[in-house]
């Protein structure tokens, strides 16, 4: 017994002395003019297998290290090489900022970019990461690029209208996609004009969509996360942006505090006056105003760790001259800290935020509607890095309250207030071998109501250079529901409550085991490099929501149950083919999915189940220095899921029961409906296209003027159709705009 623990204790000394023998270089990578962290750029140790990659931070970190001498080389497209000799000494941890220059000589073609180096280092399965540079590809409404144009293209994603259209991602109704800003949850992302979002691009440094199959650091939601990151200020001169169009007005400040040199600023808002000008320029009114402003302030340190304070006001409004009042507003004010221990490998991230979104709508025809969601949030994150990968896990606190008010098509009042809150923590794992990356985790969601544990998993297998195969799956589940049915095919108002306490029996007279929404996903698909400038990927999904709760929109009297229980199934494969060189882009998308929900013994198709689906995105640049740019973009899409009408009848409502005269009395006009969603609507599609001008006075002056048509072959595409009237009423038709934008 005694030789065994004097054996274990000389195996933990010999183990702690080899790992004495080694050290830590981490740091941060910025770029010298403006300070802004650069995102994936290469990081190695000369002569030697040790790499990594910038974060979104601008970190990197090259652990277990040899001691000794070594050249550190850093290396981005675009940037000037950057190399150092630097000495490692033995259990210690060296930091090193870096600063890159600007390249001065151009680079004919990119031999690898830096998301396909993502694509050798992270699973990305079901993932998209959108930068800045992505955003000005798509043709710009009116000069100005917009994330809602570039969500509209992302495989696996279906729109459902530019007026009042909602973003529905692989199966997966809007309230199901969670949405996070800093960290910070936005309720409602898009304007009820689906051309534009609440979020300026200019102030966007990356949005990763994850269409299923995230991993344990998301939870809520049952079918997609988009996580938007905001950029820091410029730390080292005021700059900004003033642009004008026929659709709205826009103006970006930032700049630094003269602090310490690693802090900054920034501010953006932007107002649409597009009810004002529609009619005007369009005689098309289109009843749609809006205004959005964003701040935020980032106090920095010498060592790296940094303190973001940020805000938002997003507001919309939609006004039907004395037909109908639809407003909501959405405002948030938020922190998030990034700390790095003086000799820890350990990174400590934190946020927290407050935010509430408030909507009403008033009808001429029907009482005052409303719903509000406030609610405050916490969360701790902590990243400790390996040789081979790295750990992740932390937790967060989230408590809201709902309060709701409205009344369905037969005038029955429905009602709920809430208080409620959810526990979460995850870990993470990420191994990165020579040929597979293996990403276990698990998330344990605890509500009210009762606890979800989540166990997800994604693999990548790298076959070769050129070829990867990837899957991801994973348990899901989430505690608030949309105040719409999915089955409404147009619903302006969108509001949020908690899952409900009561829900009717299953179809064997049970109550039903469990009281969250509930799905689990798998993704499996591929990668291959074509050549250096062309990526093909496909990836087959099959969503199972196992459990939604649903407004019963068939619901007459206080005495039914005002929510229906349903199951759902989403299933398709999507087609993604880029092609990018100095000059050319294009990205083509075909996406076939099928969506069916089950509510006991009926089947039926949601409104959104858009069974074909292909959107076809071009960019050129040409003429000296590249200054003029011409985009195109058109989707194609198959017709949505609609309820036929059968005839009409006239209504009496029986106000004064047993004594209303219904021998004189007159009723209402009412519709006969056949089975639910049987009928198809026509195909849709739309060409929309921009052409930019740039002109650059100096090196931080630069005009651009940029022409852009919406539409371009006016095609009519069916918004709604008024089955009392027998009138149809299309989406937006042909819109030419202009714009013009001062950078300074």
């Amino acid at each position: 017994m005694n030789k065994n623990i004097l054996l274990l204790f000389l195996a933990i000394f010999l183990s702690l002395n080899l790992f004495s023998q080694k050290g830590t270089i981490r740091g941060f990578v910025s770029d010298k003019e403006t300070g802004e962290p650069i995102l994936f750029c290469n990081v190695s140790i000369e002569g030697t297998g040790y790499g990594s990659q910038t974060d979104l931070n601008g970190m990197y970190t090259l652990s277990k290290i040899p001691i000794g001498e070594h050249k550190i080389i850093v290396t981005y497209v675009g940037y000037e090489k950057f190399s150092k000799n630097i000495i490692l000494k033995r259990g210690k941890i060296l930091d090193l900022k870096i600063e890159l220059n600007t390249s001065t000589v151009k680079i004919d073609e990119v031999e690898i970019s830096a998301d396909r180096l993502e694509m050798k280092t992270d699973v990305k399965a079901a993932s998209i990461k959108i930068t800045n540079e992505d955003l000005n590809l798509v043709p710009t409404i009116g000069g100005e690029a917009d994330l809602a144009q570039y969500m509209q293209i992302i495989p696996g994603v279906i729109f459902t209208g530019d007026q009042g259209g909602q973003l529905y991602i692989r199966g997966g109704s809007p309230v199901q996609n969670k949405v996070l800003l800093d960290g910070m949850t936005v309720y409602s992302p898009f304007h009820s004009i689906g051309l534009f979002s609440v979020f300026d691009a200019d102030i966007i440094k990356t949005t990763d969509v994850y269409t299923g199959g995230f991993s344990a650091e998301y939870g809520g939601r049952v079918s997609s996360i988009m996580d938007i990151k905001t950029k820091e200020g410029n730390k080292k001169r005021i700059q900004g942006k003033l642009s004008s169009n026929t659709f709205g007005s826009k103006l970006l400040l930032e700049g630094p505090f003269k602090v310490n040199g690693n802090s900054s600023f920034l501010f953006s808002g932007k107002t649409s006056y597009l009810d004002k000008t529609s009619e005007l320029l369009y005689n098309f009114p289109m009843p749609y105003s809006y205004t959005d402003l964003y701040g935020k302030l980032t106090f920095g340190s010498q060592t790296g760790s940094k303190a973001n304070l940020f805000g938002f006001n997003f507001q919309d409004n939609v006004n039907y001259q004395g037909i109908s009042d639809l407003q909501w507003n959405s405002v948030g004010i938020g922190s998030d800290f990034f700390l790095i221990p003086g000799n820890s490998p350990v990174l400590i991230e934190g946020n927290f935020a407050y935010s509430k979104y408030h909507i009403t709508l008033e009808e001429a025809s029907s009482p005052l509607r409303e719903s509000s969601i406030i609610g405050g949030s916490m969360g701790f994150d902590f990243t400790s890095f390996l040789p081979k990968g790295k750990i992740k896990y932390g937790f967060d606190v989230y408590s809201f309250q709902t309060n709701f008010l409205t009344f369905n098509s037969a005038n029955a009042k429905i009602e709920q207030n809430e208080n409620t809150s959810e526990f979460s923590a995850y870990i993470n794992y990420q191994y990165n071998a020579d040929k597979i990356i293996f990403e276990p985790g698990f998330r344990l969601q605890k509500y009210n109501l009762e606890t979800s544990p989540e166990p997800r998993l994604g693999i990548k297998y790298i076959v070769s250079d050129i070829l990867r195969l990837k899957l991801a799956t994973g348990y899901y589940s989430q505690n608030i529901m949309s105040t719409i049915s999915d089955r409404d095919v147009v619903n302006l108002f969108y509001g949020f409550i908690s899952s409900p306490v009561d829900l009717p029996l299953d179809e064997n007279g049970e109550e039903y085991k469990n009281k969250m929404q509930k799905a689990r996903h798998i993704i499996i698909g591929g990668e291959y490099d074509i050549n250096l400038k062309t990526d093909f990927q496909v990836e087959g999904y099959v969503k199972d929501f196992t459990q939604l709760t649903n407004i019963n929109r068939e619901m007459i009297s206080n005495y039914d149950n005002e929510f229906i229980v349903e199951r759902g199934i989403a299933k398709g494969v999507d087609f993604l083919l880029k092609y990018k060189n100095k000059r050319f882009y294009l990205w083509t998308v075909y996406s076939l999915g099928i969506i069916q929900r089950y509510e006991q013994d009926n089947i039926y198709f949601p409104h959104f189940d858009r069974r074909h689906n292909v959107n076809l995105v071009s960019s050129y640049m040409f003429g000296g220095n590249n200054s003029w740019k011409a985009d195109a973009r058109w989707n194609l899409g198959s017709g949505f899921p609609f309820t036929q009408t059968q005839g009409f009848y006239e209504n009496i409502p029986f106000s004064a029961g047993i004594n209303t005269d219904y021998i004189n009395q007159n009723g209402d006009l009412d519709v006969i409906y056949g089975d639910l969603n049987q009928g198809r609507l026509p195909y849709y599609h739309r060409l929309d296209l921009s052409l930019s001008k740039t002109i650059e006075f100096s090196k931080n002056t630069i005009l651009e003027i940029t022409v852009s048509v919406t539409n371009a072959y006016n095609r009519e595409n069916i918004f709604y159709f008024n089955r009392i009237e027998h009138e149809r009423v299309n989406q937006l038709p042909i819109l030419p705009s202009g714009g013009i934008t001062l950078r300074f």
